[in-house]
């Protein structure tokens, strides 16, 4: 699943080649909701966590999430597309561009009108802008992060604080040195505030070009089970678990699950 530093630098591609444009054709089959007009002009392309917003006139906005399997490409207008075509959840063209969102699972409009419903009003502060209020996490992480059985598990909720996947979240706790198995409640709130400050902080670096990275020479531990620890040399491990079997890895060595 695309993090919130892949949707960031989604926007960012977009952004200079649609934010301003007039719209000259919009396709998307299985849209829920209203679809933008020919020759309207795209007001705005935005990130909000993992969520991606593309703004039209009459405060109409296309919000997809990429969950597993989505992604949006930028071509020249007549470029050859480098996905089959029948996996197009929507084409946006405009003068000399054509934006295309493949196997999204969610891809619908909204309006963005004070009152009325919105698939973002859940999420907390975005991990990925500048000056996180920490306070307003912390807040949202005692309030919720006790539905969680295990740290790894609040790290992922997005009402807390927005952006964190399974590679940040096995790398903020392996940077913190926090057992992904330890239940909120547990941990100290310095600590956990040190765990949201280095999420911040490890997506926002990541919001430039290149390969993620997290320390030098790549990652961590995300993706290098069975390989040594980074830090002290101990064979990093992984486990699914949580209700979705999402991946963790850790170092027991670093971790250790008190």
């Amino acid at each position: 699943m695309p993090e919130g530093d892949t949707i960031h630098r989604t926007a960012n591609r977009l952004r200079p080649a649609l934010a301003g444009q007039p719209l000259v054709r919009f396709e998307a089959l299985r849209l829920v909701g209203d679809q933008p007009r020919p020759g309207e002009v795209i007001d705005a392309v935005e990130a909000v966590g993992k969520h991606l917003l593309i703004k039209f006139p009459r405060r109409l906005v296309l919000h997809t999430h990429m969950k597993m399997t989505g992604s949006w490409h930028l071509y020249r207008t007549n470029e050859r597309w480098r996905e089959r075509r029948h996996l197009a959840r929507v084409v946006i063209e405009v003068p000399g561009w054509v934006a295309v969102c493949f196997a999204a699972p969610v891809v619908q409009t909204y309006r963005d009108i004070a009152g009325q419903p919105s698939p973002i009003a859940h999420l907390g502060p975005d991990l990925c802008l500048p000056d996180l209020d920490v306070g307003v996490v912390m807040a949202r992480h005692r309030r919720l992060a006790g539905e969680w059985p295990t740290m790894a598990e609040a790290l992922l909720d997005q009402r807390i604080a927005c952006g964190v996947g399974n590679v940040f979240k096995s790398e903020v706790l392996w940077a913190c040195r926090v057992s992904p198995f330890e239940r909120p409640e547990q941990v100290d709130d310095r600590l956990t505030e040190q765990l949201w400050r280095t999420a911040s902080k490890q997506l926002r670096r990541n919001l430039v070009g290149g390969p993620r990275t997290t320390v030098p020479g790549g990652l961590a531990v995300y993706g290098r089970e069975r390989q040594p620890c980074r830090a002290c040399g101990s064979i990093i491990e992984i486990r699914h678990h949580g209700e979705q079997a999402r991946s963790t890895y850790w170092c027991p060595n670093c971790q250790p699950d008190d």
